[in-house]
């Protein structure tokens, strides 16, 4: 294995296949949509230069803004309320509690579910008429908390924050669990002998030690909540009156609906930067000696 991995010829062998794929999935179409976003284009004939004009627009239209800060809302609820959930869930079953197995895979069964299926799944609860939420609060006696929880403005995008925090904690409940359980329990026994309490060990020993998982589970949150489209679009379809409306909603809306293929480029090539950039930041607050 050192003969093959000190070959340099060998090397490029093997990571050539996977490189040109991933140039042709993922670099190719971002230069293709960085292109596209200085035209004026319709997606057929020529189109436009206009340069900067479409991020201009994108930054001056209140729709395009209202759905950055919702994307952004998305990413606050997923590290102040989905990464702590996800911790306290890992700590617990890292502790070998009893059933440890089968609490692992129920928590993680969501994850497995398609989000269109889980975004119908909810649809379904949340339905003004029949919904499970709306019945269960009228037969505890709360009818007036009862209401159209994805038709109107005021409750609409919490209604489809929770979704979305269901299905991911198991996700990075895995993650974090696989992370405690890789600590040394060594360290873990020298604590219970020095008469450190659970909490403590947890805050003074586990959560520091699995620094590096939790890293990748707030990147990978991060840009998940940058991301989201196909809950939000099966659930609201960015309504009502754009209230859940986030970039990539808008990305697809703008092309596909009104044809204006620079527009939603530029929205898409704003969506890659912005991943981009927080990806930069955290791993700086991570960065240690």
């Amino acid at each position: 294995m050192n003969t093959v991995f000190s070959n340099k010829k060998a090397i490029a062998i093997f990571v050539l296949p996977t490189l040109l794929i991933f140039c042709g999935i993922v670099l190719v179409p971002i230069f293709v949509s960085s292109y596209y976003s200085v035209l004026d284009w319709n997606g057929v004939g020529k189109g436009t230069f206009v340069g900067l004009d479409n991020y201009v627009e994108m930054f001056t239209d209140s729709r395009a803004l209202l759905s950055i800060r919702n994307s952004f809302l998305f990413a606050a609820a997923s590290v102040f309320i989905q990464l702590p959930i996800s911790l306290l869930l890992a700590l617990i079953l890292a502790s070998s509690v009893k059933g440890e197995g089968f609490y692992r895979t129920v928590y993680f069964i969501p994850v497995l579910i398609s989000t269109v299926v889980i975004a119908q799944l909810w649809s379904k609860i949340y339905n003004a008429d029949y919904g499970l939420l709306n019945t269960l609060l009228e037969n505890i006696g709360l009818s007036e908390l009862a209401q159209d929880w994805l038709g109107q403005k005021k409750t609409a995008l919490a209604s489809s924050f929770i979704p979305t925090l269901w299905q991911y904690v198991g996700y990075h409940m895995l993650l974090m669990y696989a992370g405690a359980k890789s600590i040394s329990q060594e360290i873990f026994e020298a604590a219970k002998m020095d008469g450190a309490s659970r909490i403590r060990t947890a805050f003074s020993i586990t959560i520091p030690l699995m620094k590096p998982i939790l890293k990748v589970c707030l990147v990978f949150s991060i840009i998940g909540a940058f991301k989201v489209f196909d809950l939000v679009y099966v659930l609201t379809g960015g309504g009502p009156l754009f209230a859940t409306e986030v970039p990539s909603t808008l990305m697809y809306t703008t092309i596909f609906n009104t044809y204006r293929y620079g527009y939603g480029s530029a929205v898409s090539v704003f969506i890659i930067l912005e991943c981009l950039v927080f990806t930069i930041l955290i791993n700086k607050f991570f960065k240690t000696e």
